[in-house]
């Protein structure tokens, strides 16, 4: 048996609203559909205000300008992340801190995010890794003491809550991403949540390339021009469209998505019970968003002859983030500083096969092909 790592899901709908848009005439961002897209995510969890973009990226890198970073400013974020949770500030000219995470999971620990402000830090980028909440109360105190910015990057969190509050509506940016890896996607695509109205203006004309032609559709002024720094940030028609079809049966997705997470969850329970692997710490805080499903094994040994095997049987199974701080690129830039959790997430975690149309059987032989290792390794 072969068992994919990832297969998007179509829900049938894209062709009927790719239609649509061909029929309205409009196929450049923020008609119709876009503003379905906005309608949807405000409704439903409450966000003040939404911004479809073209990818997560270009969400965090709207972050970074609305944060209004200057270079030298210091940006606080953790380690264990993908490139672009960095890349948006830097480009902003950051001086980028890397914070460890906690030893039983891999967030940032606010304790280590505590030690490292300084009077040049501007902002805390926080990472909700696999859908699960940081601790948001301690990171929202600390950066109301400090006066900071608080950036949630919740590419991996749509649906996913922090003692009850949706993750993206806590800080003052929220960032998602509907990659085609994603829970809801639209191949690429992203989203920019604004909680704080004071920068909903700004965000819009950062969104329209600098200008305020979404004013001037609107009828608001009777014409449009530069009016600060920005890019081409919001996405196409088509790809607002390809979303909307997802949205249309978002309660479906995420009922699939949860039960693969708690079917290989039960599953791979005796495992831990044994000793044999760690499963995602859950504090009580936070439920799971159904994006992935990761296990921890001993070592960097284990999880390679882990891979080899599950390869051998067909099953695709990945490692996940290479630490930023080690990094090629920013190796000669960290502090020195040793970040020992990060370093151990980065050589243990292992990512197993997740996707909305996994059947039951898929489901059962990873699990079983997990048992089979792990009890019976020498």
């Amino acid at each position: 048996m072969e068992v994919l790592f990832n297969k998007p899901y179509i829900t049938g709908r894209e062709m009927h609203h790719l239609a649509q848009v061909a029929i309205h005439g409009k196929l450049s961002g923020n008609g119709h559909y876009t503003q379905m897209c906005h309608g949807f995510f405000e409704k439903r969890f409450g966000f003040r205000k939404a911004f479809l973009t073209t990818s997560c990226t270009d969400a965090l890198e709207m972050s970074a300008i609305l944060c209004n970073i200057q270079p030298g400013d210091e940006v606080i974020m953790p380690s264990y992340t993908f490139v672009s949770s960095a890349n948006a500030f830097m480009l902003r000219g950051a001086v980028i801190r890397f914070a460890d995470t906690y030893g039983d999971y891999p967030n940032i620990d606010p304790e280590a995010v505590k030690q490292l402000i300084t009077p040049k830090t501007r902002a805390i980028v926080v990472v909700h890794y696999a859908g699960v909440a940081c601790d948001m109360d301690v990171i929202m105190k600390l950066a109301k003491e400090h006066n900071l910015f608080v950036v949630e990057d919740a590419a991996h969190s749509i649906d996913s809550y922090y003692k009850g509050k949706p993750l993206g509506s806590i800080g003052h940016f929220g960032t998602f991403s509907f990659h085609e890896t994603k829970n809801i996607i639209s191949g690429e695509g992203g989203m920019l949540v604004v909680n704080d109205k004071k920068f909903i203006h700004r965000a819009e004309i950062i969104w329209e390339k600098g200008t305020n032609r979404a004013a001037f559709s609107r009828g608001e002024v009777q014409k449009y021009g530069w009016k600060d720094i920005g890019s081409s940030f919001l996405p196409s028609e088509i790809t607002a469209a390809a979303l909307y079809a997802q949205l249309e049966v978002f309660d479906e997705i995420q009922e699939k998505r949860k039960n693969h997470w708690n079917y290989y969850y039960t599953g791979l329970k005796p495992l831990e019970d044994s000793g044999l692997i760690k499963l995602p710490a859950l504090p009580d805080y936070a439920t799971v968003s159904g994006n992935m499903f990761f296990i921890i094994t001993k070592n960097h040994k284990e999880r390679s002859a882990l891979l080899g095997s599950l390869k051998k049987k067909g099953i695709q199974a990945v490692f996940h983030y290479l630490p930023l701080h080690s990094s090629d690129f920013f190796d000669n830039k960290h502090d020195g500083r040793t970040l020992p959790h990060t370093d151990h997430f980065s050589d243990c975690i292992l990512r197993l096969p997740f996707y909305n149309e996994m059947k039951e059987t898929e489901l059962n032989y990873v699990v079983a092909s997990l048992h089979e290792f792990l009890f019976q390794k020498p």
